[in-house]
């Protein structure tokens, strides 16, 4: 018999139905020892009127209902905590989990887990698998967490590009002073070399035009490296704020959740089922 889950949650399970059948052991012990209570301390003679009987017989209720029901209310209490441990993990990885009350009373996965319970710890004596002993489960890496993740991933990336932007901004400053070295160079050869007043105007004309070029991409390098300053400014900031959303989005979910009307449901359900098993056990006696 198989629960249809993976080997890991199946062991959690298998750990739980331990737990349940070592508190179900000692809750019969209890409910045992009150009728042995009675029949040490009570039955003690031969015969009994109708009314000393009926005076055993409503004490033993009340001290068997009392431990019945104390029992009941601490199974209540903790799957409650079983349920809140799932829940806090699921919360940390921004996960919602739904549960479905109605399966709750299905009588064919009724079968199914009393079946898998027979074969664990009835028709074998299987030792505690290692995994048993792990405390806490380990949910996969998604969720909310992968639109931060993602959000991350697009700033590192277009951080990226904006550097590489402003490396090649920086080339080609650096070889437009080289080529204007080098017109400098070539002019001051011209002159050395000829007189031609026209060419030395030309070579002028030319390396003035070169300047203003240089002075405009140095300019425009200028005016870049700022705006690139401004855009990581930016996205550090829009960063924080999304961490704040998150953070805020956390807390705002775990208020809610405490209003919805599932958590209502379950808590009425739960009461209803109190008082009818109340109600089965007054009749009954």
């Amino acid at each position: 018999a198989e629960l249809g889950l993976n080997e890991h949650h199946q062991n959690e399970a298998i750990s739980y139905m331990r737990f349940a059948r070592f508190k179900r052991g000692l809750c019969l012990k209890t409910v045992d020892s009150c009728f042995q209570d009675l029949k040490d301390s009570r039955l003690v003679e031969e015969t009994f009127t109708v009314d000393e009987v009926i005076d055993m017989l409503d004490g033993l209720q009340t001290v068997v209902h009392s431990e019945v029901e104390s029992e009941l209310i601490n199974t209540t209490y903790t799957n409650v905590l079983l349920l809140r441990q799932l829940f806090t993990q699921a919360e940390k990885w921004y996960l919602k989990l739904q549960t479905d009350i109605s399966e709750l009373e299905n009588r064919e996965l009724l079968e199914q887990v009393a079946e898998f319970e027979k074969s664990e710890f009835t028709s074998s004596n299987k030792k505690p698998s290692a995994d048993l002993i792990k405390p806490k489960l380990a949910p996969i890496n998604e969720g909310g967490s992968e639109l931060l993740n993602k959000t991350v991933a697009c700033l590192q990336e277009e951080n990226e590009k904006l550097k590489t932007r402003l490396r090649t901004i920086e080339t080609q400053a650096t070889a437009a002073l080289d080529e204007k070295s080098k017109l400098e160079k070539s002019l001051k050869d011209l002159q050395m070399i000829q007189g031609d007043q026209k060419d030395i105007s030309e070579l002028e004309n030319r390396v003035a035009a070169l300047k203003c070029q240089l002075e405009k991409t140095l300019n425009d390098s200028t005016a870049n490296q700022k705006s690139l300053e401004e855009n990581l400014v930016t996205t550090k900031h829009d960063l924080l704020k999304v961490q704040d959303q998150l953070s805020t989005a956390e807390k705002e979910l775990e208020k809610k959740f405490q209003q919805t009307a599932a958590y209502r449901n379950m808590k009425e359900i739960l009461t209803k089922k109190n008082e009818q098993i109340k109600d089965l056990r007054r009749r009954l006696s």
